[in-house]
């Protein structure tokens, strides 16, 4: 039976290597051209991995959490029966890899040698070395979010007495728990007069794109001084327009949130302000600014933070800004963002208003220079022409790189798309 070995492919962008974020093929698993079997994470979005054979898996680069260089063997199958391997061989990546990377081989363990490029010593010359190759079991490790290794026969004693395994040690091998561990552990918690109490603690290994979010807001704030200013807008008007022009719109234009009024605001602002719509290149100290708007969005996710871009916003008018919020917010969510559209932005806004919260302070997405922070919007009480009023008050957070931007300079922008958004109207003229 042939077999064919599928190394990482280039992803673009300059990436080096990839962390495998998850496996969606297993050890033994029969799997057919173009089908989806990993998940690999850069620095900028995860990207799926297909397959590019029909086969059957026999050996895995890697565990979930590990990265691995492009070019290096990811996964390696056997050939279904009357394959083309000189086809198959066409389309793997011809970046040869700098060394083979043990494999969880499917059958026995094979030991994969690595033969190292080390300078001759005296009298000595360079030996292959041979990697550790985990066996089969370690694919059964207990890690926090899994099952807990234990027997049928345990499983159903803890349901009878109401005991949550993953609470209880495990002294076997990779953690098992045995009736010995199960029984102390009761004898413990569950001995008169005792009050069972928390113990022990969930180690959870930081990886993937909650990996690199961590990396990117440490740099960013360690490498920018960052200054916030913070300004409470009157929207009441606003809100007034917002609400009448959902009331007519056509059925083909999605509902206007607060959002793409900010951003049309803010385009129409920037222009005074070109050093707050740029980027910065600390390393040779120069500043790209930018005469387009690429505004990108903060964007939760159920893998972490992220921020896919609205292009041009200087020529789209509200409507196409709106669909467009809705478009790419959602493609973050469903992890189906194209490359291109995670990339670019000039300037990011990012909002906690329907959380709540009356001021944030927003970490620059490096290396822009700029980020604006959308707040709760509430009725307030407030002193209108020397009477008490209730008006629809919201807080506008921002943040600048001090090295470019000064403090006078970044609250006069948001004191200008203040003006705007208490004056609708002027947005549009």
């Amino acid at each position: 039976m042939e077999s064919y070995s599928f190394k990482l492919p280039d992803l673009g962008e300059g990436i080096v290597e990839s962390e495998i974020a998850v496996w969606h093929v297993k050890l033994g698993d029969t799997v057919k051209e173009d089908q989806h079997i990993a998940d690999v994470t850069t620095d900028k979005a995860v990207v799926e991995i297909t397959a590019p054979v029909s086969g059957t898996v026999s050996a895995l680069a890697c565990e979930v959490g590990e990265s691995l260089a492009v070019g290096l063997e990811l996964i390696r199958f056997n050939l279904v029966e009357g394959a083309d391997l000189q086809a198959c061989k066409a389309t793997s990546s011809e970046k040869p890899p700098s060394n083979n990377t043990p494999l969880v081989e499917k059958q026995n363990v094979e030991l994969i040698s690595t033969e190292l490029s080390q300078p001759p010593t005296q009298g000595k010359h360079s030996e292959p070395v041979v990697d550790n190759v985990l066996n089969n079991e370690l694919t059964q490790v207990a890690l926090p979010h899994r099952t807990v290794l234990t027997s049928p026969s345990l499983r159903r004693r803890a349901r009878q007495t109401g005991i949550d395994l993953s609470l209880v040690p495990g002294s076997g091998p990779n953690g098992r728990i045995t009736t010995r561990d199960f029984d102390a552990f009761i004898a413990v918690t569950q001995a008169p007069n005792k009050v069972p109490k928390p113990h022990g603690y969930q180690e959870v290994k930081i990886n993937g794109l909650r990996r690199i979010i961590g990396q990117k807001m440490q740099q960013s704030k360690r490498q920018i001084p960052h200054y916030s200013y913070i300004e409470e807008v009157d929207v009441t008007h606003l809100e007034e327009l917002r609400q009448h022009l959902n009331t007519t719109r056509r059925a083909d234009q999605v509902k206007l949130t607060l959002l793409p009024f900010i951003m049309q605001a803010l385009t129409k602002t920037l222009p005074k302000f070109p050093h707050c719509n740029a980027h910065f290149d600390q390393d040779n100290e120069t500043l790209q600014q930018h005469q387009a708007v690429h505004i990108g969005i903060a964007t939760m996710t159920k893998a972490g933070l992220m921020v896919p871009v609205v292009n041009n916003c200087e020529s789209i008018d509200i409507w196409q800004t709106s669909k467009e919020i809705v478009r790419v917010s959602q493609a973050a969510r469903d992890g189906k963002c194209k490359h291109s559209e995670l990339n670019g932005s000039t300037i990011t806004i990012t909002s906690l208003g329907a959380i709540g919260g009356l001021a944030t302070t927003p970490i620059i997405n490096a290396p822009e220079t700029s980020i604006i922070g959308i707040n709760k919007l509430q009725e307030r009480p407030v002193v209108k022409d020397g009477v008490i009023v209730i008006r629809r008050i919201m807080n506008i957070s921002s943040s600048f790189d001090h090295r470019i931007v000064d403090g006078f300079d970044g609250a006069q922008l948001i004191q200008a798309i203040k003006g705007l958004l208490e004056n609708p109207a002027t947005i549009f003229l």
